[in-house]
């Protein structure tokens, strides 16, 4: 018995090439390196940077400047950052755990969520800075300048404040102001009466 193999449709592989070509290209995008994606974590430090999620653990990076760079939920645990330059960056986030910051300037910058334990924050500079609900469990910010920070939320347990200045710009903290500010008590100043010296009259 003879078998007869129908012919198929004119054009009708047409729908599977198309459907395999469909198939192919998305493959090709979802596996080509996107720009800035795979390499931004090995750009070198500059202002603008793009390190969100990049991790700098141990990283040497004193003086640097990273205005204006984004470290959204990056990882700078234990890196070095003497007075490196973080002016309005977007630190959200950010874990700085046992990071060394002193003298840094972080004036302006978004570290909302930020983890700042056991960081070193001795003379920094924290003008206008938003760490709402930043993590400063034991950092030392002994002589920093928190004028102007906003701290709602912030975890400062155990935080070194002595000799910092204080949000409102006028406060410096006492030298025992540890997890809280205690301001420093005004100096006494000699009453004019008391200051003037004793005067004798001529006979």
């Amino acid at each position: 018995m003879r078998r007869y193999l129908s012919a198929a449709p004119a054009g009708a592989g047409a729908p599977l090439r198309l459907a395999g070509s469909a198939a192919a290209s998305l493959c090709l995008l979802l596996l080509w390196p996107v720009p800035g994606a795979l390499a931004a974590c090995t750009d070198m430090a500059a202002p603008g940077v793009e390190w969100r999620r990049c991790r700098m653990d141990g990283a040497a990076l004193d003086g640097v400047d990273l205005t204006g760079a984004r470290l959204a939920d990056a990882s700078f645990h234990r890196a070095s950052l003497v007075g490196a330059r973080l002016v309005e960056v977007d630190g959200r986030r950010t874990r700085f755990i046992s990071t060394d910051l002193r003298e840094a300037v972080l004036d302006r910058a978004d570290l909302t969520g930020a983890d700042l334990t056991t960081a070193d924050l001795r003379g920094a500079s924290l003008k206008g800075t938003n760490l709402r609900r930043a993590r400063l469990f034991r950092a030392d910010l002994k002589g920093a300048d928190l004028t102007g920070a906003n701290l709602d939320g912030a975890d400062l347990l155990h935080a070194e404040l002595a000799g910092a200045r204080w949000i409102d710009g006028v406060s410096v903290c006492a030298p025992d102001s540890i997890g809280r500010c205690h301001p420093r008590p005004a100096p006494e100043t000699a009453s004019p009466a008391a200051a003037a010296p004793p005067t004798t009259l001529d006979r």
